[in-house]
């Protein structure tokens, strides 16, 4: 009895030893973010795209104006130029590129604005005097809102509308 015991616990611990060489050999699947965002870098599941005339000038305003760092691959083409490039400051994120590489959209070109990017920042004071040095043009003046916002807002050179808040407590 003590043999077929034997045997029969040898034949048990030879088993998952077999399962676990099979599991090594299968191959392996490329693990994907189950929303359909990139998994080599972090992006918001809502970005917005911008059009710009240059983008090498739009990733220097937008770093001295407002404090977005590039994020990802700044991809340019054979002549140099920003083709296509990614900023984020905090966990707001932009893309942009030139219109020819931009699926068909143009340049804002002046006009009333339908739109505004509004972005939560830390110290809309100290963004405010940062961006006005670094020539964004102020369409509103820091204010208090009554919904315990702080704001001000801007126009960039490509005339994008941009409103940044900091929430009063």
């Amino acid at each position: 009895m003590k043999k077929a015991k034997k045997a029969k616990k040898a034949v048990a611990k030879k088993r998952p030893v077999a399962k676990k060489a099979a599991k090594r050999a299968a191959p392996k699947k490329v693990a994907k973010p189950k929303d359909g965002r990139p998994s080599k870098f972090w992006w918001p599941t809502l970005s917005t795209f911008l059009t710009v005339r240059d983008g090498q000038a739009a990733i220097e305003f937008y770093a001295r104006a407002f404090g977005f760092e590039t994020y990802g691959d700044v991809m340019r083409g054979d002549d140099g130029r920003v083709q296509h490039a990614g900023m984020r400051l905090g966990e707001a994120a932009i893309m942009f590129g030139p219109p020819e590489g931009a699926n068909g959209l143009q340049l804002r070109e002046g006009g009333a604005h339908s739109q505004t990017l509004y972005v939560y920042v830390p110290d809309v004071d100290a963004l405010a005097g940062r961006a006005q040095r670094a020539g964004a043009m102020v369409v509103q003046a820091l204010t208090d809102q009554d919904w315990r916002d702080r704001t001000a807002v801007f126009v960039d050179p490509d005339g994008y509308h941009w409103t940044f808040a900091t929430h009063l407590d």
